[in-house]
Protein backbone atom coordinates (compact mmCIF):
# COMPACT_ATOMS: atom_id res chain seq x y z
CA UNK A 1 0.00 0.00 0.00
CA UNK A 2 1.25 3.27 -0.59
CA UNK A 3 1.13 6.53 1.76
CA UNK A 4 1.06 10.14 1.49
CA UNK A 5 5.17 9.95 2.23
CA UNK A 6 5.65 7.03 -0.50
CA UNK A 7 7.20 9.78 -2.32
CA UNK A 8 9.44 10.19 0.92
CA UNK A 9 10.54 6.74 1.30
CA UNK A 10 10.82 6.10 -2.36
CA UNK A 11 13.65 8.93 -3.58
CA UNK A 12 15.31 8.50 -0.03
CA UNK A 13 16.08 5.33 -0.95
CA UNK A 14 17.67 6.11 -3.93
CA UNK A 15 19.62 8.79 -3.11
CA UNK A 16 20.87 7.08 -0.24
CA UNK A 17 22.23 4.58 -2.29
CA UNK A 18 24.10 7.22 -4.62
CA UNK A 19 25.13 9.02 -1.07
CA UNK A 20 28.83 9.47 -2.57
CA UNK A 21 27.99 10.09 -6.40
CA UNK A 22 29.37 13.43 -7.92
CA UNK A 23 31.88 13.96 -5.57
CA UNK A 24 33.81 17.97 -5.71
CA UNK A 25 36.64 15.66 -4.34
CA UNK A 26 38.25 12.47 -3.73
CA UNK A 27 38.93 12.47 0.44
CA UNK A 28 41.16 9.46 1.17
CA UNK A 29 39.73 5.97 2.68
CA UNK A 30 40.49 5.59 6.00
CA UNK A 31 39.66 2.68 8.85
CA UNK A 32 37.69 4.97 10.22
CA UNK A 33 35.69 5.42 7.40
CA UNK A 34 34.97 2.14 6.05
CA UNK A 35 34.09 1.32 9.99
CA UNK A 36 31.19 4.35 9.94
CA UNK A 37 30.50 2.92 6.75
CA UNK A 38 30.32 -0.59 7.66
CA UNK A 39 28.05 0.47 10.64
CA UNK A 40 25.47 2.80 8.50
CA UNK A 41 24.92 0.12 6.02
CA UNK A 42 23.74 -2.49 9.15
CA UNK A 43 21.67 0.17 10.67
CA UNK A 44 24.03 0.87 13.38
CA UNK A 45 23.03 4.36 13.31
CA UNK A 46 24.73 5.13 16.59
CA UNK A 47 28.30 3.94 16.03
CA UNK A 48 27.84 5.07 12.64
CA UNK A 49 27.39 8.52 14.00
CA UNK A 50 30.22 8.30 16.67
CA UNK A 51 32.44 7.37 13.79
CA UNK A 52 31.81 9.69 11.70
CA UNK A 53 31.95 12.69 14.21
CA UNK A 54 35.66 11.38 15.38
CA UNK A 55 36.90 11.52 11.69
CA UNK A 56 35.04 14.64 11.21
CA UNK A 57 37.26 16.21 14.78
CA UNK A 58 40.14 14.61 12.62
CA UNK A 59 39.30 16.05 9.19
CA UNK A 60 36.36 18.83 9.41
CA UNK A 61 35.70 19.37 5.79
CA UNK A 62 35.29 15.22 4.94
CA UNK A 63 32.54 16.04 2.58
CA UNK A 64 31.30 12.40 2.29
CA UNK A 65 31.55 11.77 6.48
CA UNK A 66 29.56 14.73 6.78
CA UNK A 67 26.99 13.53 4.33
CA UNK A 68 26.89 10.57 5.38
CA UNK A 69 26.49 11.79 8.99
CA UNK A 70 23.17 13.63 7.38
CA UNK A 71 21.86 10.70 6.37
CA UNK A 72 22.60 8.68 9.81
CA UNK A 73 20.43 12.04 12.28
CA UNK A 74 17.45 11.51 9.40
CA UNK A 75 16.99 7.71 10.42
CA UNK A 76 17.80 8.66 14.16
CA UNK A 77 14.81 11.43 13.00
CA UNK A 78 17.56 14.30 14.33
CA UNK A 79 16.49 16.36 11.32
CA UNK A 80 17.59 19.67 12.27
CA UNK A 81 21.15 17.90 12.97
CA UNK A 82 20.93 16.06 9.78
CA UNK A 83 20.38 19.33 7.64
CA UNK A 84 23.02 21.44 10.10
CA UNK A 85 25.82 18.38 8.30
CA UNK A 86 24.08 18.92 4.82
CA UNK A 87 24.84 22.27 4.65
CA UNK A 88 28.18 21.78 5.59
CA UNK A 89 29.14 19.35 3.44
CA UNK A 90 27.12 22.13 0.85
CA UNK A 91 29.62 24.61 2.30
CA UNK A 92 32.28 22.46 0.62
CA UNK A 93 30.87 21.10 -2.12
CA UNK A 94 28.21 23.49 -3.08
CA UNK A 95 27.11 21.91 -6.54
CA UNK A 96 27.01 18.34 -4.77
CA UNK A 97 23.45 17.32 -6.04
CA UNK A 98 23.00 14.03 -3.84
CA UNK A 99 23.82 16.44 -1.09
CA UNK A 100 21.54 18.60 -2.38
CA UNK A 101 18.88 16.61 -2.82
CA UNK A 102 19.46 14.81 0.86
CA UNK A 103 19.13 18.58 2.30
CA UNK A 104 15.71 18.96 0.76
CA UNK A 105 14.52 15.09 1.99
CA UNK A 106 15.40 16.16 5.67
CA UNK A 107 13.66 19.35 5.23
CA UNK A 108 10.66 17.44 3.46
CA UNK A 109 10.54 14.84 6.35
CA UNK A 110 10.59 17.68 9.03
CA UNK A 111 7.68 18.83 7.50
CA UNK A 112 9.49 22.06 6.72
CA UNK A 113 8.23 22.06 3.46
CA UNK A 114 8.58 25.87 2.33
CA UNK A 115 12.38 25.38 2.78
CA UNK A 116 12.44 22.06 1.26
CA UNK A 117 11.38 23.48 -1.86
CA UNK A 118 14.28 25.71 -2.72
CA UNK A 119 16.46 22.59 -2.52
CA UNK A 120 14.54 20.61 -4.47
CA UNK A 121 14.05 23.71 -7.17
CA UNK A 122 18.02 23.78 -7.24
CA UNK A 123 18.49 20.24 -7.69
CA UNK A 124 16.81 20.89 -10.87
CA UNK A 125 18.60 23.80 -11.93
CA UNK A 126 21.29 21.22 -12.16
CA UNK A 127 19.27 18.35 -13.07
CA UNK A 128 16.29 19.23 -14.93
CA UNK A 129 13.02 16.94 -14.84
CA UNK A 130 15.00 14.91 -12.61
CA UNK A 131 11.36 12.81 -11.13
CA UNK A 132 11.93 12.39 -7.69
CA UNK A 133 12.53 15.97 -7.28
CA UNK A 134 9.63 17.10 -9.16
CA UNK A 135 7.60 14.55 -7.06
CA UNK A 136 8.72 15.36 -3.79
CA UNK A 137 8.25 19.20 -4.49
CA UNK A 138 4.24 18.61 -5.89
CA UNK A 139 4.00 16.84 -2.49
CA UNK A 140 5.44 19.64 -0.53
CA UNK A 141 2.84 21.91 -2.66
CA UNK A 142 0.44 20.20 -1.36
CA UNK A 143 0.95 20.10 2.33
CA UNK A 144 1.31 23.86 1.69
CA UNK A 145 -2.23 24.34 0.51
CA UNK A 146 -1.20 24.91 -2.92
CA UNK A 147 -3.03 21.79 -4.82
CA UNK A 148 -3.07 24.17 -7.84
CA UNK A 149 0.09 24.91 -8.32
CA UNK A 150 1.17 20.97 -7.31
CA UNK A 151 -0.65 19.85 -10.32
CA UNK A 152 0.61 22.51 -12.48
CA UNK A 153 3.95 20.86 -12.02
CA UNK A 154 3.09 17.24 -12.57
CA UNK A 155 0.97 17.67 -15.30
CA UNK A 156 3.83 17.99 -18.24
CA UNK A 157 5.00 14.49 -16.97
CA UNK A 158 1.89 13.20 -16.71
CA UNK A 159 1.92 11.12 -19.48
CA UNK A 160 5.29 9.09 -18.87
CA UNK A 161 4.67 8.12 -14.96
CA UNK A 162 0.59 7.39 -14.92
CA UNK A 163 1.95 3.83 -13.95
CA UNK A 164 3.42 4.92 -11.18
CA UNK A 165 1.22 4.26 -8.13
CA UNK A 166 2.91 7.53 -6.36
CA UNK A 167 2.70 9.57 -8.92
CA UNK A 168 -1.06 8.84 -9.81
CA UNK A 169 -1.55 9.29 -5.62
CA UNK A 170 -0.05 12.43 -5.49
CA UNK A 171 -1.24 14.23 -8.96
CA UNK A 172 -4.87 12.63 -8.36
CA UNK A 173 -4.70 14.29 -4.80
CA UNK A 174 -3.66 17.52 -6.43
CA UNK A 175 -6.29 17.96 -9.21
CA UNK A 176 -9.50 16.89 -6.43
CA UNK A 177 -8.17 19.13 -4.02
CA UNK A 178 -7.95 21.70 -6.73
CA UNK A 179 -11.60 20.11 -8.12
CA UNK A 180 -10.25 19.68 -11.10
CA UNK A 181 -12.81 16.35 -10.52
CA UNK A 182 -12.52 14.68 -13.72
CA UNK A 183 -8.87 14.62 -14.55
CA UNK A 184 -8.68 13.58 -10.61
CA UNK A 185 -11.30 11.15 -11.20
CA UNK A 186 -8.92 9.36 -14.08
CA UNK A 187 -5.97 9.11 -11.73
CA UNK A 188 -8.45 7.85 -8.99
CA UNK A 189 -9.48 4.89 -11.62
CA UNK A 190 -5.82 4.49 -11.86
CA UNK A 191 -5.74 3.55 -8.38
CA UNK A 192 -8.91 1.53 -7.95
CA UNK A 193 -7.36 -0.70 -11.18
CA UNK A 194 -4.76 -1.89 -8.50
CA UNK A 195 -7.44 -3.24 -6.13
CA UNK A 196 -9.52 -2.00 -3.28
CA UNK A 197 -7.25 0.18 -1.23
CA UNK A 198 -7.05 2.98 1.39
CA UNK A 199 -5.37 5.41 -1.25
CA UNK A 200 -8.62 4.88 -3.44
CA UNK A 201 -11.22 5.14 -0.89
CA UNK A 202 -8.82 8.82 0.28
CA UNK A 203 -9.14 9.50 -3.44
CA UNK A 204 -12.82 8.72 -3.75
CA UNK A 205 -13.73 10.80 -0.26
CA UNK A 206 -12.10 13.72 -1.95
CA UNK A 207 -14.35 13.49 -5.07
CA UNK A 208 -17.73 13.45 -2.91
CA UNK A 209 -16.06 16.22 -1.10
CA UNK A 210 -15.83 18.28 -4.44
CA UNK A 211 -19.26 17.59 -4.99
CA UNK A 212 -20.46 19.34 -1.14
CA UNK A 213 -21.33 15.25 -0.87
CA UNK A 214 -20.30 15.44 2.72
CA UNK A 215 -22.05 12.27 4.22
CA UNK A 216 -20.42 10.31 1.39
CA UNK A 217 -17.21 11.78 1.80
CA UNK A 218 -17.29 10.84 5.08
CA UNK A 219 -17.91 7.04 4.36
CA UNK A 220 -15.37 7.10 1.99
CA UNK A 221 -12.86 8.39 4.51
CA UNK A 222 -13.61 5.85 7.53
CA UNK A 223 -13.58 2.77 4.52
CA UNK A 224 -9.65 4.39 4.19
CA UNK A 225 -9.34 4.77 7.77
CA UNK A 226 -10.30 0.94 8.34
CA UNK A 227 -8.40 -0.54 5.90
CA UNK A 228 -4.89 1.23 6.55
CA UNK A 229 -5.10 3.19 10.54
CA UNK A 230 -1.80 4.93 9.65
CA UNK A 231 -2.36 6.54 5.98
CA UNK A 232 -1.12 10.53 6.47
CA UNK A 233 -4.04 12.69 5.68
CA UNK A 234 -6.97 9.92 6.24
CA UNK A 235 -8.07 10.54 9.81
CA UNK A 236 -8.19 14.78 9.14
CA UNK A 237 -10.21 14.39 6.26
CA UNK A 238 -12.68 12.14 8.38
CA UNK A 239 -12.42 14.31 10.80
CA UNK A 240 -13.35 17.66 8.28
CA UNK A 241 -16.23 15.51 7.29
CA UNK A 242 -17.36 14.52 10.25
CA UNK A 243 -17.16 18.49 11.14
CA UNK A 244 -19.91 18.98 7.76
CA UNK A 245 -22.04 16.61 9.10
CA UNK A 246 -22.19 17.30 12.49
CA UNK A 247 -20.34 15.18 15.09
CA UNK A 248 -18.05 17.27 16.57
CA UNK A 249 -16.63 14.86 19.45
CA UNK A 250 -16.36 12.68 16.55
CA UNK A 251 -14.31 14.98 14.83
CA UNK A 252 -12.34 15.59 17.62
CA UNK A 253 -11.17 11.77 17.98
CA UNK A 254 -9.85 11.80 14.14
CA UNK A 255 -8.05 15.13 14.38
CA UNK A 256 -6.10 13.70 17.80
CA UNK A 257 -5.62 10.48 15.87
CA UNK A 258 -4.38 11.89 12.84
CA UNK A 259 -1.88 13.92 15.13
CA UNK A 260 -0.70 10.94 17.09
CA UNK A 261 -0.01 9.17 12.96
CA UNK A 262 1.29 12.75 11.91
CA UNK A 263 1.78 15.28 14.51
CA UNK A 264 2.88 17.98 11.40
CA UNK A 265 -0.94 17.73 9.95
CA UNK A 266 -1.94 21.47 9.25
CA UNK A 267 -5.88 21.07 9.22
CA UNK A 268 -6.01 18.51 11.99
CA UNK A 269 -3.48 21.47 14.29
CA UNK A 270 -5.86 24.09 12.91
CA UNK A 271 -9.22 22.04 13.79
CA UNK A 272 -8.23 21.25 16.98
CA UNK A 273 -7.61 24.66 17.76
CA UNK A 274 -10.63 26.03 16.75
CA UNK A 275 -12.58 23.02 18.69
CA UNK A 276 -10.32 23.89 21.99
CA UNK A 277 -11.10 27.31 21.51
CA UNK A 278 -14.80 27.21 21.58
CA UNK A 279 -14.43 24.85 24.68
CA UNK A 280 -12.57 27.55 26.35
CA UNK A 281 -10.04 25.55 26.62
CA UNK A 282 -7.19 27.92 25.52
CA UNK A 283 -3.97 27.48 26.44
CA UNK A 284 -4.25 23.88 24.89
CA UNK A 285 -5.88 25.59 21.47
CA UNK A 286 -2.95 28.45 21.00
CA UNK A 287 -0.48 25.42 21.44
CA UNK A 288 -2.33 23.52 18.42
CA UNK A 289 -2.10 27.17 16.17
CA UNK A 290 1.33 28.14 17.14
CA UNK A 291 1.94 24.29 15.65
CA UNK A 292 -0.43 25.19 12.39
CA UNK A 293 1.46 28.26 12.01
CA UNK A 294 5.14 27.17 11.86
CA UNK A 295 3.59 24.47 9.36
CA UNK A 296 2.48 27.59 7.22
CA UNK A 297 3.48 30.77 8.01
CA UNK A 298 1.57 33.92 7.27
CA UNK A 299 -1.86 31.65 6.73
CA UNK A 300 -4.81 33.71 6.96
CA UNK A 301 -7.22 31.32 8.98
CA UNK A 302 -4.69 30.45 11.79
CA UNK A 303 -3.85 34.37 12.41
CA UNK A 304 -7.69 34.61 12.40
CA UNK A 305 -7.71 31.79 14.78
CA UNK A 306 -4.98 33.14 17.10
CA UNK A 307 -6.55 36.60 17.11
CA UNK A 308 -9.72 35.58 17.92
CA UNK A 309 -8.51 33.70 20.28
CA UNK A 310 -7.65 36.76 22.45
CA UNK A 311 -10.45 38.40 21.76
CA UNK A 312 -12.80 35.39 23.36
CA UNK A 313 -9.81 35.95 26.39
CA UNK A 314 -10.69 39.31 26.67
CA UNK A 315 -7.27 40.66 25.66
CA UNK A 316 -8.57 42.67 22.85
CA UNK A 317 -5.36 45.32 22.70
CA UNK A 318 -2.92 42.52 21.87
CA UNK A 319 -5.83 41.40 18.68
CA UNK A 320 -6.30 44.75 17.42
CA UNK A 321 -2.75 44.54 15.79
CA UNK A 322 -3.50 41.45 14.43
CA UNK A 323 -6.78 42.13 13.61
CA UNK A 324 -6.06 45.06 11.40
CA UNK A 325 -2.70 43.65 9.66
CA UNK A 326 -5.06 40.83 8.63
CA UNK A 327 -7.99 42.91 6.89
CA UNK A 328 -5.29 44.71 5.44
CA UNK A 329 -3.61 41.48 3.36
CA UNK A 330 -7.23 40.17 3.02
CA UNK A 331 -9.80 42.69 2.89
CA UNK A 332 -12.78 39.94 1.83
CA UNK A 333 -11.65 38.06 5.12
CA UNK A 334 -15.64 38.53 6.28
CA UNK A 335 -14.94 36.99 9.73
CA UNK A 336 -11.71 39.28 10.20
CA UNK A 337 -14.24 42.04 9.54
CA UNK A 338 -16.43 41.22 12.16
CA UNK A 339 -13.67 40.41 14.78
CA UNK A 340 -12.47 44.04 14.20
CA UNK A 341 -15.27 45.51 14.53
CA UNK A 342 -16.29 43.92 18.02
CA UNK A 343 -12.62 44.88 18.91
CA UNK A 344 -13.29 48.52 18.00
CA UNK A 345 -16.18 48.69 19.32
CA UNK A 346 -15.02 47.03 22.58
CA UNK A 347 -12.31 49.94 22.72
CA UNK A 348 -15.10 52.81 22.40
CA UNK A 349 -13.73 53.33 18.91
CA UNK A 350 -17.43 53.57 17.71
CA UNK A 351 -16.62 55.26 13.96
CA UNK A 352 -13.78 52.36 13.47
CA UNK A 353 -16.56 50.33 14.66
CA UNK A 354 -19.27 51.51 12.27
CA UNK A 355 -16.92 51.53 9.22
CA UNK A 356 -15.79 47.64 9.52
CA UNK A 357 -20.10 46.74 9.77
CA UNK A 358 -20.26 48.49 6.58
CA UNK A 359 -17.82 46.74 4.77
CA UNK A 360 -19.29 43.70 6.10
CA UNK A 361 -22.60 44.57 4.99
CA UNK A 362 -21.37 45.44 1.54
CA UNK A 363 -18.93 41.58 1.66
CA UNK A 364 -21.90 39.72 2.56
CA UNK A 365 -24.13 41.30 -0.16
CA UNK A 366 -21.83 39.99 -2.50
CA UNK A 367 -19.36 43.23 -3.38
CA UNK A 368 -16.26 43.36 -1.96
CA UNK A 369 -14.00 46.09 -2.25
CA UNK A 370 -10.81 43.73 -2.98
CA UNK A 371 -9.54 40.40 -4.22
CA UNK A 372 -7.78 39.16 -1.11
CA UNK A 373 -4.25 37.92 -1.84
CA UNK A 374 -3.39 34.63 -1.21
CA UNK A 375 -0.76 34.01 1.89
CA UNK A 376 2.94 33.03 1.60
CA UNK A 377 2.72 29.00 1.86
CA UNK A 378 -1.20 28.90 0.76
CA UNK A 379 -4.08 30.19 2.91
CA UNK A 380 -6.75 28.49 4.69
CA UNK A 381 -9.69 30.13 3.51
CA UNK A 382 -12.09 31.60 5.97
CA UNK A 383 -15.00 29.18 5.25
CA UNK A 384 -12.41 26.24 6.39
CA UNK A 385 -10.61 28.62 9.30
CA UNK A 386 -13.65 28.51 10.89
CA UNK A 387 -15.34 24.76 11.53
Amino acid sequence: MMSARVTGALVLGWWLASASAGRAQSAPVTPLFESAVKAQQAGDWVTAEADYKQLLAAEPRHVEALANLGVVYVNLGRYDDAIASYRKALEISYLNTPIRMNLGLAFYKAARYADAIPEFDRVLDTSPGLYNAVLLKADCLLQLGRPKDAATILAPIAGKHDDDAAFAYVYGMALLQDKQTDQGLAYLDKILRRGESAEAHLLMGLAKQAAADYAEAREEFRKAVSLNGELPMAHSLLGQALLRTGDRDAAKTAFEQELAINPNDFESQLYLGVIRKEASEFDEAIAHFTRAESLRPGDFGVRYQIASLMVARGDTEAALPKLEALVKEAPTFVEAHVSLATVYYRLKRKADGDREKAIVSKLQAGSPPVAAPAAEGGAVTPQSSQP
